[in-house]
């Protein structure tokens, strides 16, 4: 059942590349493009070859009672709900060895995000400096990875109870890390 509402759900998500297959699965364009980007230094005006395209394929997908900006916190600590981590069930071995208890560092997509945002004011403040946002943690920026420090509440199947997270439900889960190094030991 979790697999099926995985499947119709990541053929809805905003801010997914449009092309999809049933065998692979959503796929999420880190480039707009696929072919390498020129472009030109602006000091000095030499030819600069840009980074190839990457691709991520979402793992899973958050389920929560926070459904958009309105119901969000700013950080998970800031009164964040525990919610439920989905995985794809083709990725159901990569959970062994996670337990109750276990910290861990979700990696999110933030597909309702800006992504054409380079500056701003942290936390929207205005009485803060204007700000960079590779020195900030806020959603718009170029590539919206969310990075979220969860502990697990509850382990059901592929079913994870995470939390506190601040993501919106039907945000897409690139990746998951434990925030131990005792997990490399």
């Amino acid at each position: 059942m979790a697999g099926e509402s995985f499947a119709a759900e990541r053929k809805q998500i905003a801010g997914l590349s449009p092309e999809f297959s049933s065998s692979t699965g959503a796929v999420i364009e880190v480039r707009s493009k696929k072919e390498e980007v020129e472009r030109r230094v602006s000091a000095g005006g030499e030819r600069v070859t840009s980074m190839n395209s990457y691709t991520l394929e979402p793992i899973g997908l958050i389920r929560s009672t926070v459904k958009g900006r309105e119901d969000a916190p700013r950080q998970g600590p800031e009164g964040a709900p525990d919610a439920w981590l989905e995985i794809e069930p083709r990725f159901a071995e990569a959970l062994l060895g996670m337990k109750v208890g276990h910290e861990l560092i979700v990696i999110t997509w933030l597909h309702q995000a800006k992504r054409d945002v380079l500056r701003g004011h942290p936390r929207n403040d205005e009485s803060r400096p204007l700000t960079g946002v590779f020195y900030t943690r806020s959603p718009a920026r170029p590539n919206p990875l969310g990075l979220h420090p969860v502990t697990v509440r509850e382990i059901d199947g592929t079913r994870i109870r995470i939390g506190p997270i601040e993501a919106f439900d039907g945000t897409p889960v690139v990746d998951i890390k434990s925030a131990s190094t005792r997990a490399d030991q």
